[in-house]
């Protein structure tokens, strides 16, 4: 048996053509068929660099069923090219079913890096980077919407979220509701393109910006939030509870005491009880 194919995931322009990479472009010209969420919009990239490849459609619908077909085509020697309509492929977009089978079929799955719309945003947001979390699209509903926000409320990294531009203005109005209206935050509005911009401030300040700016209803945005501030005294208060408990109590059982006490997250209070076991067996002669 032949060796099989590579499966490489091909970062592509959220805007701006000009941000595709050389070697995006060579390995987009000498896959044997590129995979596509949209074969018109990305038949349309492929011209613009100058190429004509083999298409053929992965995306929501069908993405299960062409998996199969694709790694058949993998094993049998051919180099398959995946792109979403833009930036980075599975980031929001379809192709994890294909990894999934790629990588338990023992094929090489090899990263392109490229555009990215929520790092771009996140760089240019003027908010903390050091931590963030990633969200995606927040759900469609607004009870589910709602809920989830409620989830990330105390979430202290930063958020990253992509919206849709008819539910900005709500999304924004029940992340104001759920996260508070003077939470910091940033729209990036058509990263790349000729109309980009950033638009900070508090929630409720975005909020009422988006249901009155007109641009703020065109184009896919992604929203910024700045993390929950920690609690006044919240580390002196878990350190306290956690001295006394770690007498009586192994480091799992103190931190599952003293989040429940003082509020803390569970995995923070756990890795604060292990550094206050460990620091007394450092210190001992």
């Amino acid at each position: 048996m032949g060796q099989s194919g590579v499966l490489y995931l091909v970062a592509t322009p959220i805007g701006n053509r000009g941000d595709i990479s050389a070697r995006a472009r060579e390995i987009l010209a000498a896959a044997g068929v590129v995979a596509a969420e949209d074969t018109r919009h990305s038949g349309r990239l492929l011209r613009d660099l100058g190429l004509e490849r083999p298409l053929v459609s992965l995306h929501e619908h069908n993405e299960r069923a062409r998996a199969a077909e694709l790694v058949a085509r993998l094993k049998a020697g051919e180099s398959v090219a995946l792109v979403s309509d833009a930036g980075t492929p599975l980031v929001s977009d379809p192709g994890f079913p294909l990894v999934r089978a790629a990588v338990a079929a023992g094929i090489a799955v090899v990263p392109v890096p490229g555009p990215c719309a929520a790092i771009a945003a996140l760089s240019a947001s003027g908010l903390p980077v050091e931590r963030f979390c990633f969200e995606g699209f927040l759900p469609a509903r607004a009870a589910a919407r709602r809920q989830r926000l409620a989830e990330l409320a105390a979430e202290p990294r930063t958020l990253v979220l992509y919206e849709a531009p008819h539910r900005l203005a709500a999304s924004l109005e029940d992340l104001a509701a759920a996260l508070g209206a003077d939470r910091r935050a940033c729209i990036a509005r058509e990263l790349t393109k000729v109309h980009e911009s950033f638009y900070r401030g508090g929630l409720g300040e975005l909020a009422d910006r988006a249901r009155s700016d007109p641009d703020l209803k065109r184009g896919e945005s992604v929203i910024v939030v700045e993390g929950a501030p920690a609690a006044a005294g919240g580390a002196t208060r878990l350190d306290e509870t956690l001295a006394v408990l770690l007498r009586h109590l192994p480091p799992s059982a103190a931190a599952a005491v003293a989040a429940e006490l003082t509020g803390a997250r569970r995995n923070d209070a756990y890795a604060r009880a292990l550094e206050m076991a460990e620091k007394p067996a450092r210190e001992s002669p």
